[in-house]
């Protein structure tokens, strides 16, 4: 089926789309910052608490189990798994920030129970949970399926395509979701809508699941896969394949250049609209949002000729290089060039070369992966790349929340506008951006490391991926 290009480009839109309904829940409710603050009481610090909640569990392993289900219960199985816990996950998520459940018992005694958080953001952290075991688990397993659907084809052109449509569920979202919200009077709306959008990703990847049945008896019948019964032991998954893993200094720096590079990324998403209104000033939740949503668009664009130069020239290591380069340059503008400026043009421009590096960066990454792996460990591979980056991307909200607070703890402007009660907060974000910037300058010592290294070893990376 893959030799059509119909047939494998179908697929790939319907795995893409699941994943741009997960990406759009995501950041469903981060340029509502400040009305989650107004509606339900949340502190920054609480705000960073429920961001870094999408992560909790995959730090705990939940993502080392993820690889080990994906490469011994292959992609259909783990794809139709992680979507429903995605949906489900999001269910949680929508009752706890919904109307209704405020005036509730269980609200209350939610609100009281362990530590001191309201009720709404305990059960929104809860939801939020399982719906980021489900989302990290359903990433792996199309990255996965793309690999294998796109073996010795465009798969690089493939990757940056699913990333592109992913990018663009960020960009709808900071669009819409505001506007909902302002609708409908309530943050609830926005989740809501989102929660069905995730169920008709569940749909998709069903469809996609009956695909991938036939493909894989296509290859049975051609000779190039094995049927399950006929398989040697040494073709399957073992759990002490994961020690080919652990012990790759490859892997190692690939996960460790993913870490550093993501948590100067989603975690700035969260508080990306709010930043904007603070540097910028007289800035609507909604006029911020409408900055901020060209981020991902500056990725989408780019991000399927970065994987179609990737595919036919190379030069991996050196787009990584590049790209933390870029990540450092607009952190340190929204520091300090942004405040002293408060310009809307500058904010457009580095909000798009902000995309720009996030498309060298993930178009480069995760192609790079099957060239230092062998396929049968590819999905814990991957899951155990996700799960060093989950690590990250679970404790820098919580930092960035606690130093935004902190640092603010005596600015006059943030003291009397609480005093007053007013609807917008003026925090001073310069301490978190450069928090930021300084993740960018580690992520851009492993990339370079990472290219001597390919050079010492041959790894591939500067290599294309079609062969001739």
């Amino acid at each position: 089926m893959n030799d059509y290009p119909a047939a494998r480009w179908a697929a790939l839109i319907l795995i893409a789309l699941m994943m741009f309904f997960g990406y759009m829940f995501v950041d469903v409710m981060s340029p509502l910052q400040s009305l989650v603050e107004q509606q339900r009481g949340w502190t920054p610090h609480i705000f960073g608490t429920y961001a870094a909640a999408e992560y909790f569990l995959n730090v705990c392993g939940f993502l080392i189990i993820a690889g080990i289900i994906l490469d011994k219960m292959g992609i259909r199985f783990t794809g139709i798994l992680a979507s429903s816990m995605m949906f489900l996950g999001a269910g949680i998520k929508y009752i706890g920030v919904s109307d209704w459940f405020q005036n509730t018992a269980f609200n209350e005694w939610l609100g009281t129970w362990w530590t001191s958080m309201p009720g709404s953001a305990k059960m929104a952290s809860l939801g939020f949970m399982m719906f980021g075991c489900g989302c990290e688990m359903a990433g792996t397993t199309v990255s996965k399926a793309i690999a294998k659907w796109f073996k010795g084809k465009e798969m690089a052109l493939a990757m940056g395509i699913e990333m592109a449509i992913a990018r663009v569920g960020v960009f709808a979202i900071f669009s819409i979701s505001p506007a909902i919200a302002a609708r409908f009077g309530s943050i609830a709306a926005p989740v809501g809508f989102c929660t069905v959008l995730l169920l008709i990703g569940v749909i998709n990847f069903l469809v996609f699941s009956v695909m991938d049945k036939k493909f894989d008896a296509q290859l049975v019948d051609a000779g190039l896969k094995k049927a399950k019964e006929d398989r040697n032991p040494e073709d399957e998954f073992h759990i002490s394949d994961l020690g080919k893993v652990f012990g790759s200094k490859s892997f190692w720096t690939v996960a460790i250049l993913c870490v550093l590079y993501y948590s100067a990324i989603f975690p700035f998403q969260r508080y990306g609209a709010n930043m904007l209104q603070c540097n910028i000033g007289d800035l609507s939740p909604q006029q911020a949002a409408n900055i901020f949503r060209w981020f991902p668009i500056g990725a989408a664009v780019i991000t399927p000729f970065l994987g179609a130069y990737l595919d036919h020239k190379g030069k991996g290591a050196t787009m990584l290089i590049w790209g933390a380069v870029l990540l450092i340059t607009c952190h340190l503008i929204f520091a300090f060039a942004l405040p002293a400026t408060h310009s809307k043009v500058l904010a457009y421009g580095t909000i798009v070369l902000l995309g720009i590096s996030f498309a060298l960066v993930p178009a480069a990454l995760w192609p790079s992966v099957p060239k230092i792996i062998e396929e049968k460990i590819l999905g814990s591979a991957y899951n155990l790349i996700f799960w060093v980056q989950n690590i990250g991307l679970c404790f820098v909200p919580l930092l960035i929340g606690s130093v935004l607070q902190a640092s603010n703890a005596d600015n006059p402007a943030v003291i009397a506008a609480k005093a007053a009660g007013a609807e917008f907060i003026p925090y001073n974000y310069t301490i978190p951006l450069i928090i930021f910037a300084c993740f960018g300058v580690a992520a851009l010592v492993v990339a370079i490391y990472l290219k001597a290294l390919d050079r010492k070893r041959h790894l591939g990376l500067e290599e294309p991926n079609i062969k001739k």
